[in-house]
């Protein structure tokens, strides 16, 4: 656990201008602690690779010192937990992230540890499919005990948060503001529970208000906590694509829920699908299997595996539904097994874009399914 005299610095560090999360690691992993930064002489930090005399300067600043000692009062006074990014009880998940941050407040009862973890995002104006679809899901992975983690905002957030709480699961609140204050005010009623059965973090401080821009930027957590990332409904545009993007780019599953192409609601969710940025989902059973998770539990809505005889009139049906080309894919992955889609167009002699489509058509249609590490397998 990081001492209170290093949290101070590292407070201060967090508060200095023209340094955000990146730089801190770096000048933090140079020196050997945050205090040693503050002991540097600036001409020695400014010859550090990406630093410069701007950002060197910045640190000397005692406003920034100052600032800490209020904010350290604020966490002592109101068993504010902090959790440093070089401690073990760090998130594991979001220690893998370049940009995680230095320090991560968190209030409840929040434990991380070997726990299997899922964020759901969407649109704050959720449809009665969606606001259902979402209830569902969550209570069809229930026995699989994940934390589910949103950002407590109205719609899908709250909606996947009360699902957890509703089915005896912990919930994490990610927040686009400090620990002292809730939004949205309404939200206010849930706080307790939440607290009771999971909890709150943030990287923002006290003196934070929840900002537009801080929204974007929670959403890394919200993304780097989890193995996957969920989007029920979602416009072309919304913090819930931002949060797949990131997700996206940290190398973690996303999964989609298709909808109507008239669908306002559905269009996001519909072009992660088309851009294979995210995985179909339709059930709890589709992240069971992509995760792993369904060979520790027998009976939950299971995807139908290699077994029986039985499976063979499958495979006939599924002939009788493809065309020429979606045949000839099919009958490329049964003989060689899970392959990347670039090794599917180049032995197919088929363009990219081509196999993308039928790909996802062939998803559709029960014949292919998605693996982690963007690999495609035939359903036999």
């Amino acid at each position: 656990m990081v001492t209170t005299s290093e949290l101070l610095y590292v407070l201060a560090l967090q508060n200095a201008p023209k340094i955000g999360d990146i730089t801190a690691k770096k000048l933090i992993a140079h020196c050997g602690s945050a205090k040693a930064v503050f002991d540097e002489r600036p001409g020695s930090l400014q010859k550090i690779n990406g630093i410069g005399r701007l950002v060197a300067q910045s640190v000397r600043n005692r406003e920034n010192l100052l600032a800490a000692e209020r904010e350290l009062k604020f966490i002592e006074d109101n068993n504010i937990c902090c959790s440093y990014f070089e401690d073990a009880d760090y998130p594991y998940r979001l220690k893998h992230c370049v940009d995680g941050p230095v320090l991560l407040f968190s209030m409840g009862n929040v434990d991380f540890g070997g726990k299997k973890i899922i964020s759901v995002v969407g649109t704050r104006r959720v449809t009665s499919y969606g606001k259902r679809f979402c209830e569902r899901l969550i209570e069809e992975l229930s026995p699989f005990d994940p934390i589910i983690v949103s950002g407590f905002a109205y719609g899908v957030d709250i909606t996947a948060q009360k699902a957890a709480l509703k089915n005896g699961l912990q919930t994490v609140g990610c927040l686009a503001h400090g620990l002292n204050q809730v939004y949205p005010k309404a939200h206010k009623r849930y706080v307790n529970e939440v607290e009771a059965n999971g909890g709150f973090v943030t990287d923002f401080w006290s003196t934070s208000s929840p900002e537009r821009e801080n929204f974007l930027k929670r959403n890394r957590i919200i993304a780097g906590l989890s193995e996957a990332t969920v989007v029920i409904e979602s416009a072309e545009k919304g913090g819930g694509l931002v949060t797949a993007d990131i997700a996206h780019s940290y190398n973690r599953e996303v999964f989609a829920v298709p909808g109507r192409t008239e669908d306002r609601y559905s269009s996001g969710c519909n072009n992660l699908i088309k851009s294979q940025k995210a995985h179909i989902l339709t059930s709890a059973a589709d992240i069971a299997y992509v995760l792993g998770w369904h060979r520790e539990l027998e009976g939950v809505n299971r995807p139908r595996e290699k077994s029986s005889g039985k499976q063979k009139g499958v495979q006939v049906q599924l002939f009788a539904d493809l065309d020429e080309t979606e045949k000839r894919i099919y009958d490329f992955l049964h003989q060689n097994g899970r392959e990347l889609l670039d090794i599917i167009a180049l032995e197919c002699e088929l363009p990219v874009y081509k196999v993308s489509s039928t790909l996802l058509n062939m998803e559709m249609k029960g014949a292919i399914r998605p693996l982690p590490g963007k690999l495609f397998e035939a359903v036999n």
